[in-house]
């Protein structure tokens, strides 16, 4: 969860953005809020990057971007070259030193173990004092490694800066030796995928899904459109059946697919506001519920309020609501499932 404006705002992004950090009609459609209707954007000096940008080319592009650009309530993130790479320390120092508070975070790729947060965050320590910024920048970690899938939890919980968890399946695929990740990716990663999002919660972070590959073009048929966004919808809903809270996309065209994939909809969020009320108006416990004969209980009503929370993220839910029930809660069971999965700030 990205914590923001002094601890008034946070963010649990449904959709994250890449595009290539080096391209400045890039950032500007980035941050247009109706070109790229995205909850978080990230620019990309890696994977992304060609060569022959790499280095002081990028940097002066990104630096330019980030301190002209007005990116709105968008969470805003930069990934450098893996911390292995000869450009990581310059590309930190770039965009931290010449950017001080016009962005909230770092996407570290290839992350093989705990250790490597702990120096990116010692790192962030020193560049911030000396940018002078006056909030700290969080870290989302790219979980692409079998080695970092076994090391999860202690990468989630290596430093207080940690905001969540990414699978990245592209090269997590080519470590095991994997070709097809598009087709039944949800079913072939279903063990890798969940681990991720186990740790992330276990954590308190949100997990976030990798990115679907296919796009359509202007040149495609209507029914090849319609075959391609199904695609996308499905590995999405079935992403966010798995826990996911949100998920990479490369193209604007992507966002408004993805987002209703991580947002309940106005009818889920009226049956979780009538069921948890009627549960605390029965007084708890368990019981029928007289309109659909399922059984209701404690566990019930905290599925309930991670959907009003993931309504609240979506404008559907007032904060002073979904604090109400989380209080009503608490005072029951005697701790807060909100603040344990840090769904609220």
């Amino acid at each position: 969860m990205y914590v923001l404006d002094k601890g008034t705002r946070f963010v649990i992004p449904r959709t994250e953005m890449t595009y290539p950090g080096h391209n400045m009609k890039l950032h500007v459609t980035a941050a247009d809020a109706v070109k790229a209707p995205v909850d978080h954007v990230m620019a990309d000096f890696e994977d992304a990057c060609p060569y022959e940008f790499k280095g002081e080319k990028s940097r002066k592009v990104m630096v330019e971007a980030l301190n002209t650009l007005d990116f709105g309530k968008k969470v805003v993130t930069v990934r450098p070259n893996n911390i292995h790479s000869k450009f990581f320390k310059g590309d930190m120092e770039a965009i931290v030193l010449g950017a001080p508070n016009r962005f909230h975070g770092i996407m570290l790729p290839k992350t093989r173990g705990p250790e490597e947060i702990r120096e990116v965050s010692k790192l962030l320590d020193d560049l911030e004092k000396r940018g002078g910024w006056k909030y700290r920048i969080q870290i989302e970690s790219l979980i692409e490694t079998p080695h970092a899938l076994i090391n999860a939890y202690e990468i989630a919980t290596a430093s207080d800066r940690m905001c969540g968890l990414v699978f990245g399946i592209a090269d997590y695929a080519a470590n095991l030796g994997i070709r097809e990740i598009v087709e039944n990716q949800n079913q072939n990663f279903h063990y890798s995928k969940q681990a991720v999002v186990v740790a992330a919660k276990a954590a308190g972070l949100h997990a976030i899904d990798n990115v679907y590959l296919r796009l359509w073009r202007n040149t495609d048929t209507p029914e090849r459109v319609k075959e391609l966004q199904a695609g996308l919808r499905e590995k999405n809903v079935g992403a966010a059946n798995l826990g996911m809270d949100g998920t990479w996309v490369i193209h604007p065209q992507q966002a408004e697919i993805a987002n209703a994939c991580y947002t309940p909809t106005v009818d889920q969020v009226e049956e979780a506001r009538r069921v948890i009320k009627l549960y605390h108006e029965k007084g708890g416990g368990s019981m029928a519920d007289p309109k659909s004969g399922e059984m209701i209980d404690e566990a019930t009503i905290k599925i309930g309020l991670m959907d009003l929370a993931k309504g609240a993220q979506a404008g559907m839910v007032s904060d002073a609501e979904l604090r109400d029930w989380s209080a009503k809660s608490r005072e029951i069971t005697g701790y807060d499932i909100l603040e344990l999965m840090r769904r609220v700030a």
